[in-house]
Parts: C-alpha cells; sequence; structure tokens
C-alpha cells in the first residue's frame, strides 16, 4: 500500500471486524432496524471519483475564481493585496509551528511561547500601547471584545462607535452587545469623518467607550487628539481605537493620544487574503487595564537556573478562573498567523514598514490625481492612507463586471452597507500596484463610468 495517503478497510479486516463481535454478517448486524424503515434505494449522489479524477474536479473549480495572482486588485475594505515576503511562509510551515496548540505546558512549549512573547512586543511598538495579548480571532471580534472589556471595567453600558468604523465590525458588535445587553449608540459621518459635535453631544455619564477606527472604513484619518480630549473628559470612559497596522508604521501610534484599547487586524503584514481568511486580530491595551485582557498572555520570567524563560501569566479567561468572575470567553487564539505577521514585521524592520506605509500613501495619492484626470468624482478629499471613495454615478457592481473584462478587480460597493452611498465605491492602492496598472486602471475606469 505504499502509494497510498491512507490504507482502506480491506475485505479481510471487515470480515474480522465482524467475527470480533461475534455476528456473521452485515445484515445480522442490523437485524434489530425494522424492515420498513431501512433505506434500501441507492443514494443519489455522484458516483464516487478517483484521487486524479478528484484532483481535476476541484482544480477546475478553483481556476473559476478571480485572484490578486491573476488580475491586479483594487479592492480593500478590510482584506488587502500586499507584499508578503517569502520567508514567512518557511517559518511558519515548519512543523513545530504549523502543528503547535496551546502552550499549557511552558517545560516543553518554550519556542511557540517565545514566538507568541515577540509577537506582543511587536504589536506593543506598533500601537505604543504597554501590553498586547497573543492574538484574537480578527479585527472585528477584537473590537467586539474591547468594548466588553470597557462594559466591564466602567460598569456602564452605553457604548458609542462611529459610522466610519467598518460595518462588518459593527455587526459584530451589535451580535456581542445583544447577550450583555448593552446599547449601541452610532455617531454618523460627515464627510467621511466622524461627526465630532454629534459626538459630544452623545456623551454622558453611562458611557463606557467610544469606538473609532484610524484610518477609518472610508480611508480617512481620524483626528484622535480632539477625539481624546473629548472622550476623556468623562473620568470613567474609554477611547478603544480600531487601526490597521501597516498604517501605524507611518501615523501616529493611538497610544500617542493616550487610547485605552488599540485593536486590528493583522492581515496587512503577512497573512494572504485567502479569500477572506482565516485573519489574526491584535489587542492591546494600557497598563491599567492589563487584568482584565482577553485571551493569553505570554510574560518573560526567568528559571531556577536564572534563565530566560516564558509563562502563560494574568490568565482571566473563563478555563482558569469561575466563569462568573471571567473577563472574556475566548477560548483560542491565532498563533500560527501571528507568527506569520510577526516575521514579516521582523523581515520588513521598523524602516521597511515605514517605507511600505509610504508606499501606499504615495500610490493612493497618485491614483486619485490619476482618477480626477478621467473625470472621476473624489469624495472627501481629506487626510487617507491607502483608501478612497471615488462616485461611479452608476451602480458600482456594474461597473466592476466591466472592470473584470478588462483585467481588473475592482473596488468596494458601499452600496451595500448604506443606501445613502449608493454608487460609491471604496478603492485601495497598496504597495503591490505599479504605475503603469494605476494608470491603465483609471483609463479603463473613466471609460467605464463616463460612457
Amino acid at each position: 500500500m505504499a502509494g497510498f495517503r491512507y490504507l482502506p478497510v480491506t475485505e479481510d479486516d471487515r470480515l474480522a471486524m465482524l467475527k470480533t463481535i461475534g455476528v456473521a454478517d452485515e445484515e445480522e448486524l442490523y437485524s434489530d432496524i425494522p424492515e420498513k424503515i431501512r433505506f434500501k434505494e441507492g443514494l443519489k449522489v455522484e458516483k464516487a471519483l478517483s484521487e486524479p479524477e478528484l484532483l481535476r474536479f476541484f482544480s477546475g473549480l478553483a481556476e473559476q475564481n478571480i485572484s490578486t495572482s491573476r488580475l491586479p486588485s483594487f479592492l480593500g475594505a478590510g482584506v488587502y493585496d500586499h507584499f508578503i515576503p517569502s520567508v514567512v511562509d518557511s517559518v511558519i510551515s515548519r512543523g513545530e509551528f504549523y502543528t503547535a496548540y496551546t502552550p499549557y505546558q511552558a517545560e516543553v512549549s518554550q519556542g511557540e511561547l517565545q514566538a507568541i512573547f515577540e509577537f506582543q512586543t511587536l504589536i506593543c511598538e506598533l500601537t505604543g500601547m504597554d501590553a498586547a495579548n497573543s492574538s484574537m480571532y480578527d479585527g472585528s471580534t477584537a473590537l467586539a471584545e474591547a468594548a466588553l472589556l470597557s462594559y466591564g471595567a466602567s460598569d456602564h453600558s452605553k457604548i458609542i462607535v462611529s459610522e466610519t468604523v467598518h460595518p462588518e465590525y459593527r455587526e459584530v458588535l451589535n451580535t456581542y452587545a445583544h447577550g450583555r445587553q448593552l446599547e449601541i449608540v452610532t455617531i454618523p459621518s460627515l464627510n467621511g469623518m466622524t461627526d465630532l459635535k454629534k459626538l459630544e453631544k452623545e456623551l454622558d455619564e453611562e458611557t463606557a467607550c467610544v469606538i473609532v477606527q484610524y484610518p477609518n472604513f472610508y480611508g480617512q484619518i481620524e483626528p484622535l487628539k480632539e477625539i481624546e480630549a473629548t472622550v476623556h473628559r468623562l473620568k470613567k470612559a474609554h477611547l478603544i481605537v480600531s487601526s490597521n497596522p501597516l498604517a501605524l508604521g507611518l501615523l501616529t501610534p493611538p497610544g500617542v493620544f493616550n487610547a485605552d484599547i488599540v485593536v486590528g487586524d493583522c492581515q496587512p503584514l503577512g497573512i494572504s487574503e485567502s479569500f477572506g481568511g482565516p485573519h489574526c486580530g491584535y489587542f492591546a491595551v494600557t497598563k491599567k487595564l492589563i487584568r482584565k485582557i482577553p485571551g493569553r498572555l505570554v510574560g518573560e520570567t526567568v528559571d531556577e537556573k536564572g534563565q530566560r524563560g516564558f509563562v502563560l501569566t494574568l490568565q482571566a479567561r473563563e478555563q482558569h478562573i469561575r466563569r462568573d468572575k471571567a473577563t472574556s470567553n475566548i477560548c483560542s487564539n491565532q498563533a500560527l498567523n501571528a507568527l506569520a505577521s510577526s516575521v514579516a514585521m521582523i523581515a520588513f524592520g521598523k524602516k521597511g514598514i515605514r517605507k511600505l506605509a509610504e508606499q501606499n500613501v504615495q500610490k493612493a495619492h497618485y491614483a486619485v490625481e490619476r482618477l480626477k484626470k478621467e473625470r472621476l468624482t473624489i469624495e472627501n478629499e481629506g487626510s487617507f492612507f491607502n483608501e478612497f471613495v471615488i462616485n461611479c454615478g452608476k451602480p458600482v457592481k456594474e461597473v466592476n463586471q466591466a472592470l473584470i473584462k478588462k483585467g481588473f478587480i475592482g473596488g468596494y460597493d458601499l452600496g451595500r452597507d448604506s443606501a445613502s452611498l449608493k454608487n460609491k465605491m471604496l478603492i485601495a492602492v497598496t504597495e503591490m500596484r505599479t504605475k503603469i496598472e494605476i494608470d491603465q486602471f483609471a483609463e479603463a475606469l473613466g471609460g467605464i463610468v463616463n460612457v
């Protein structure tokens, strides 16, 4: 059986099993089942395929997908086409990392624990925060967990969130809040930014936190300094910032603006798009909130010989303490993807991440100027990172279908989330897009929209 990936049960094996349990054949095995309820027809399923046939079949299905490896992509909205150094896959494919799970036994898990510790350290450096956990499922669950942490720490049930936060993140937040009966108040956007006057009006003594995104869902850079000053007029209110970690290679970290909790999705750093997942969320807090952080936290210590070592520490989830005292029901993390992000960050280095972020800004701004030449309307021309909104003047779905025929993956249809954003497209331009691709995309888009 050397050529097989598994060992099928032979006829001799089947007979041996029947003999062991003391029955002559399969008919006797099912003798207790009444005849009238037995299924005697053939199953209405297709004939089984051999392994080579199966591989050809699924390869054919996969080739029907339109991926960023085939066409230049201008689609972002939370999942981006970024450069991933080849060393990332090389490291995370190693057996000791690829198959590793929960490092409960520190004495046999030092490599995994150190990898998580390095991830936490890198996230703290990017965000300007005091402590970070070992990762969350993705950016949306990290944001929702941040709101629950704030509720638990402040004992206030009003959660204020900006409309400029990713709509899917807000949906997850609503789901989390429902069970706790938390009040979710959404602050409308004004010219693609959080309406600060309406935010100030909504703040009261029942407010647990204010959640903003930086850069926000529309690509705009929110004024964190003004927002922080407004939020922290209330003693117990927390400022939660959801942030693209790559953008923090260039933008002032939220920690500098006295954010209490910073969360986000590590996909832009070393994690492939993979048609939508899996991702890796990060979660960072101030020292004041470190004992309430959800998930796992790896700490550095020394053993009895004085040698450096790593352990799980400050455990406050429901597996370790009484459920009613737990800070979170999150019982897992995304260690492999966290490692991928760590390897990418180390490969790029501090200067490399900054240069990468600069390219995103420069290429996105070049794309805006190029689209203007094609007589396209740009919405909300404030400061932005690598995404911006255009008005197509016609259904975005139709525009994107036409773009596919011209060899491009278009932007995100904002009309899917709000009727007020009908015919508007969110375009992302990363470092992967060349000048020629941007020029050709602008020309193609202009030709479609201006017909």
